[in-house]
């Protein structure tokens, strides 16, 4: 019995209670009760507080209804007791055939487990990275390619309809600096100010002297023009080719370009007026986003008629909008606070209830120390690390669990050293050998000749022991916990999920009452096979969850 299963019983009982009148509620039967497994043991399987949270709702002692909810639980199918502690908390255990059943479950949806429908019929853009194409991604952007990959994948797993997002730079005064940066390397000319060093502008400017032999000879404006565009797409190439290696997928590069090409910018600004959220002042066009929150007003056309970034940032929202997102998640850096106010306001400018259509997210700066020093970066200066470098050094499995593993806006250190020890003291090494293990479990069965039970084969009753029980509770929570990690849009949910699991299973592993294999020459019997199933289950569920994660679940380590 699942915890959502279990929760809809709960459901049925308060209903039937209130049908019968032996309670009353005000506000109605809730559609859904949560369930919990108890801290301690001996509390049961599962507890509830539901009897407290109704109890302003009845008029009722809390400790009352409790004892009304237990003695109707107590006749439903797959609850074996069910017990009032405190104030009101309801304490109950189900039946091992009840909760064995969970192993064939989830054999039985397989990749399919884990995922819900607690948020279909969403329509959800992730944006995220959205770095310049003048250089590689670096560190600062790694984070970002990690967490807004998994929060497009747990939202998808929820079931909504998830778009991934990057927003290509692609327009501004810094694409003539990248150009004219490429200009020197080739030419021999030292960087120009502001301009963009380093070895990779070196070797992009060979790059594009192979692709387009000639174009250094070309006119001044002519070449600035060409070596422009033939640079970006080249730089951009290499940024998506980095992002696919290191398992990132994005349905959507937008070019911030477009935007102004195709006359969404001024439809946005003569919309804005429309709704009178927009003033001349001092020469210059603003949004009065103070309306709405902000600290201050935001110039929308310079004084010198120059369109500011705000106003692009504003078209292209509502071009998301008209694309039919119901809701827009923003992944920014960690100097970008002070966009949460102004974004915010600019959504309530257009007519939308931010609340319900925004959400904006700040990530906290990322360390990573080599043999105790720290890696530094920076774009202009030419010393960055990538996001390619550092793939290859740490590996993306062990750098995409680890970045995964911790919320947006905790700052974070990492330890090359560490985060790459093939040690049960690493969080990714522990879970993925976990995996590995079900893998050669289930090899070391299929040589002794042993199959998963099917149907009635499959008694789910044999798996009776209390470590059974305690991975199969582990295990039917990880729909919740996907729910869960979906809503909040916190992917570590799964990573410390993973890990508490791996730690139920070799438990598990180590008890000898447990055991999957037959000893010596034992034949194999019923509940061998039905250990079987639930290794099985185990494996669906760390791969399953490795997967939300854009990690690999390895056969063997």
């Amino acid at each position: 019995m699942t915890p959502q299963q279990l929760s809809a019983t709960i459901v049925d009982c308060l209903t039937a209670l209130v049908d019968r009148g032996e309670l009353a509620l005000s506000d109605g039967v809730p559609g859904e009760v949560r369930v919990e497994r108890p801290r301690q043991q001996g509390h049961g399987d599962y507890a509830t507080n539901i009897a407290m949270q109704l109890a302003k709702s009845a008029g009722a002692n809390p400790r009352a209804i409790g004892e009304l909810l237990a003695a109707e639980l107590q006749q439903a199918a797959g609850i074996s007791d069910v017990e009032v502690a405190g104030p009101g908390f309801v304490n109950i255990t189900v039946e091992a055939d009840a909760q064995g059943k969970v192993a064939a479950d989830i054999v039985a949806a397989g990749a399919a487990y884990g995922r819900t429908e607690t948020l279909a019929g969403q329509h959800i853009n992730v944006e995220f990275i959205s770095a310049n194409p003048t250089g590689p991604l670096h560190l600062g952007h790694t984070r970002w390619a990690v967490l807004g990959d998994a929060i497009g994948r747990v939202l998808a797993a929820a079931g909504a309809e998830v778009t991934r997002e990057f927003y290509i730079n692609d327009r501004g005064v810094q694409m003539n600096h990248f150009a004219d940066s490429v200009i020197a390397a080739a030419t021999g000319q030292p960087t120009p100010e502001n301009g963009y060093a380093g070895g990779y502008i070196e070797d992009l400017a060979a790059a594009v002297a192979e692709a387009s032999p000639g174009i250094f000879d070309l006119p001044e404006d002519e070449r600035r023009v060409a070596v422009r565009e033939q640079a970006y797409a080249l730089q951009l190439r290499e940024q998506q080719d980095q992002l696919a290696g290191f398992h990132t997928h994005f349905d959507v590069w937008f070019s911030e370009l477009s935007l102004h090409e195709s006359g969404s910018v001024p439809d946005t600004l003569a919309h804005l007026k429309e709704l009178g959220h927009v003033y001349d002042e001092d020469g210059a066009l603003w949004m009065r986003t103070t309306d709405f929150g902000d600290d201050k007003d935001r110039v929308l056309i310079k004084s010198d008629g120059e369109l500011t970034y705000f106003a692009s940032d504003t078209a292209y929202y509502l071009d998301k909008r008209r694309r039919g997102f119901d809701h827009c998640i923003y992944l920014l850096g960690a100097d970008h606070h002070g966009y949460v106010g102004r974004l915010r306001a600019m959504a309530a400018c257009v007519g939308d209830d931010p609340d319900q259509t925004l959400n904006v997210m700040i990530g906290q700066l990322v360390k990573i120390l080599r043999d105790g020093a720290e890696l530094k970066l920076s774009k202009r200066a030419g010393t960055i690390v990538t996001l390619h470098e550092l793939a290859e050094e740490i590996g993306v499995d062990a750098l995409r669990y680890s970045l995964a593993r911790y919320p947006a806006d905790s700052p974070l250190t990492l330890d090359v050293a560490e985060i790459t020890k093939a040690s049960n003291d690493n969080p990714v090494y522990y879970v993925q050998y976990a995996h590995a293990r079900t893998c050669r479990m289930r090899e070391n069965a299929s040589d002794l000749g042993m199959t998963l039970p099917e149907g009635d084969a499959f008694d789910p009753s044999l798996l009776s022991h209390e470590r059974d029980g305690q991975l199969l509770r582990a295990l039917a929570e990880f729909p919740r916990v996907v729910a869960s990690a979906a809503e909040l849009r916190e992917p570590h949910r799964i990573a410390r999920y993973l890990e508490d699991t791996a730690s139920v299973f070799n438990k598990w592993y180590d008890t000898k009452e447990c055991r999957m294999l037959p000893q010596g020459d034992e034949p194999v019997t019923p509940t061998n096979e039905a250990r079987l199933l639930l290794v099985a289950a185990i494996q669906t569920v760390l791969a399953g969850g490795l997967d939300l994660l854009g990690v690999t679940a390895p056969e063997r380590m």
